[in-house]
């Protein structure tokens, strides 16, 4: 399985950041067809009183990049990349990464 993981930097301001991802960005990005799953978390530090490095990361997959470069490539893909910068003011990185899930064993 892969997955494009999005990494969003803290918003100058974070209630107009949430407003908009969840009135207009998600809603666009709902129209990509062919995900087989999607994560969605806010980023918590590791320190009581600090700073997490990200505000907010959001995990796409699909079956493998060449999936879910098709799925970006689509009209409602390139509709939800673009409107990334109209709420993304901390910046936004992507990556690609194939996704090995590890079970650790009972060993007792």
């Amino acid at each position: 399985m892969y997955r494009l993981t999005v990494l969003y930097g803290h918003p100058h301001d974070p209630k107009a950041f949430d407003e908009y991802y969840e009135t207009v960005h998600l809603p666009l990005a709902r129209k990509m067809e062919g995900l087989t799953g999607w994560t969605i978390g806010k980023c918590e530090p590791l320190v009581a009183g600090a700073q997490a490095p990200y505000y907010m990361t959001v995990g796409l997959y699909a079956e493998s990049r060449e999936r879910l470069e098709e799925i970006l490539a689509s009209p409602e893909g390139q509709a939800t990349v673009a409107d990334v910068p109209n709420f993304a003011t901390g910046g936004a990185w992507f990556c690609y990464h194939e996704e090995q899930v590890e079970v650790p064993l009972n060993l007792g």
